[in-house]
């Protein structure tokens, strides 16, 4: 692998504030969002106009016009959107913001429906029909990319009055479910005390007390978590059963798709196969992760686990990374790595599109927003101090990074597919950890590290795996007249299966599942954190064997964005989705990480 290089960041300093969206609304003012508005009104009314040029003798010069016009469209669109859902997202518990998510939420929707036409008409199109207008491959490698992956969903599709009311019923109805739950969860309040005080905390600030080295804050932490979501579990589960029962009933009765997880399937435009045999391999390789949780029970002197100390650190330290500190660790690990990775991941704080601040009705968790080509990313975070919140900002940036390389593409194929889409982020923490571990020789340290990165690989693999068995058991019992307290009792069962006698269980944890917010958001979104991460390793294994030649076709690889089909990129490096042998060579790199720290168990 290449040798550090200097540091060019030491002499910058960071400090955590809120993010600037002065490049979506220029000053946030009702006048620069009118203008916006009103762009996006003349686009679609151009669209309109076309309508009627749509026929058997559409010309391919002219469809290519026409496709030119969507295109800004959809950048308008995107702007907007984008703006409604960042303002949101810093405060949910704004009436401003929230009015002005309404209000955007609603306008898009009628411009949606107003432009559906060209995307019904062209997927309706006969196979002969479509190949004459399809731009040529060299000439417009994106726009044909974004047309044939358009008729992957011709069998889902429905008549352009249905997807109307469709879309009038999301917007009116699941849409507001789920903001309801986004607004429900993230004005809770969370109370434990610590050394005789008592702190009211948000979400974020409660989750860092579980990888405190003090076990009795880890089980408070646990239980506030816990005993709050169970006192709002009745309207939560009600949400989440509404939300079920409407993606059945459109995906499945009225779209024709073949299961609830086959919509995120054709969607991730993954085989159903390759889903199951990932699943599958998983689940096969749990003991690798039973060993290590009887590995760490000992490392901590305990008989075994509880539920509570499963991201317990094994030193006693309670060190907490200054922001400053952790954004310059992370920077100058992507400049180790490779100088492009670090300039790229310089432009969000340099554009101020990072929101890292801790505030009370702030969205919690991280995400990274990708807009435009022509924009950097925005990024929210909530640093708390923790080594964990260094990997969390190493992860968003590595998004930023992976979007930022693929900004030559046209905005309907920046984004990668979502099991493509972790590709990067995840990578950006492994080096992070291995640049940890190679600078540190303390034994105890060590073991420090190496935990943390298996914590982390359990986090994503195995528990996002989990969570998509769960969904998939959930899914089919409240269709089948489930009640909350079943969806309880199925969540657990998903725990005891997880852990066999390896961690020790409360039923108090029959309640987390209320917890995350992806089942609510997105269905079966989890298992492409499991096929990120095992992707990763396996292609940071072969990172660490091939060093700086392995480097180019990496970057090729994240510069597709979503240009490609996944099986296609997959290709270049070697990778059939489908094969076991491809999975478990993921897990092999997670049982060397075992190894290594079983070896420094006595050290």
């Amino acid at each position: 692998m290449p040798s550090p290089r200097p540091s060019a960041t030491a002499t910058h300093s960071y400090e955590q504030s809120s993010w600037t969206l002065d490049r979506l609304v220029p000053g946030g003012s009702e006048k620069s969002l009118e203008r916006l508005f009103q762009g996006l009104e003349r686009a679609t009314r151009e669209l309109e106009a076309r309508r009627g040029e749509l026929t058997e003798k559409l010309e391919p010069e002219r469809f290519l016009e026409i496709l030119r016009e969507y295109e800004r469209f959809v950048e308008r669109a995107f702007v907007v959107s984008a703006y409604g859902q960042l303002l949101f997202s810093s405060d949910t518990q704004s009436v401003e913001a929230l009015t002005l998510r309404n209000r955007i939420e609603h306008k898009l929707m009628e411009w949606q429906n107003r432009s559906l036409f060209l995307t019904l008409w062209w997927r309706g199109l006969d196979d002969a029909a479509a190949e004459r207008l399809l731009p040529d491959a060299k000439r417009e490698p994106d726009l044909r990319h974004h047309l044939l992956d358009l008729r992957r969903l011709r069998r889902h599709t429905l008549d352009e009055a249905s997807e109307k009311i469709i879309n009038l019923k999301d917007a009116n109805g699941v849409d507001a479910l789920i903001k309801l739950y986004s607004m429900l969860t993230n004005r809770l309040e969370f109370r434990i005390e610590v050394d005789g005080e008592v702190e009211v905390l948000t979400r974020d600030e409660l989750t860092a007390y579980v990888t405190s080295p003090r076990a009795e804050l880890r089980r408070q932490a646990y239980d506030e978590l816990l005993r709050v979501y169970r006192r709002e579990s009745r309207p939560l589960a009600e949400i989440y059963v509404h939300r079920v029962r409407d993606w059945d009933g459109e995906n499945r009765k009225l779209r024709g798709y073949a299961s609830p997880i086959a919509v995120r399937n054709t969607a991730n435009d993954v085989p159903d196969e390759a889903v199951e045999v990932l699943l599958d391999a998983v689940r096969d390789h749990g003991h690798l992760f039973r060993r290590y949780f009887r590995l760490k029970a000992r490392l901590l002197g305990m008989d075994r686990l509880r539920r509570y100390d499963l991201y317990a650190p094994l030193a006693s330290s309670e060190r907490r990374v200054p922001y400053d500190e952790g954004v310059r660790m992370v920077l100058d690990t992507f400049r180790d790595f490779h100088p492009g990775f670090a300039q790229r991941a310089e432009r969000v704080f340099r554009d101020g599109h990072i929101d890292s601040e801790l505030r009370k009705g702030k969205r919690s968790g991280a995400f990274c927003a990708t807009v435009l080509p022509s924009q950097t990313p925005w990024l929210l975070v909530n640093y708390t101090g923790r080594i964990r919140d260094v990997a969390t900002l190493a992860h968003e940036l590595g998004h930023a990074v992976h979007s930022l390389l693929a900004e030559e593409h046209s905005v309907l194929t920046q984004h990668s597919s979502l099991p493509l889409a972790e590709t990067s982020s995840v990578f950006a923490e492994m080096l992070l950890t291995d640049r940890l571990l190679r600078e540190e020789s303390d034994p105890g340290a060590r073991r420090e590290l190496l935990a943390t990165a298996l914590d982390d690989i359990y986090g994503t693999v195995q528990r996002q795996a989990y969570f998509v068995r769960f969904e998939v058991a959930a899914h089919q019992s409240i269709l089948d007249g489930a009640s909350s307290d079943q969806l309880n009792d199925l969540y657990y069962t998903t725990l005891e299966e997880q852990f066999g006698d390896s961690v020790e269980l409360v039923p108090e944890f029959r309640y987390e599942w209320l917890a995350i917010p992806h089942f609510y958001n997105a269905p079966f979104y989890c298992y492409s954190y499991s096929f990120g991460q095992l992707l990763v390793l396996s292609l940071y294994r072969r990172y660490q064997e091939e060093g700086e030649s392995f480097i180019p076709g990496y970057l090729k690889t994240l510069a597709y964005g979503g240009s490609a089909r996944p099986e296609t990129i997959l290709a270049e490096t070697g990778v059939d989705m489908t094969d076991p042998a491809f999975w478990a060579g993921g897990f092999a790199v997670v049982g060397g990480l075992l190894d290594e720290l079983a070896a420094l168990e006595t050290g």
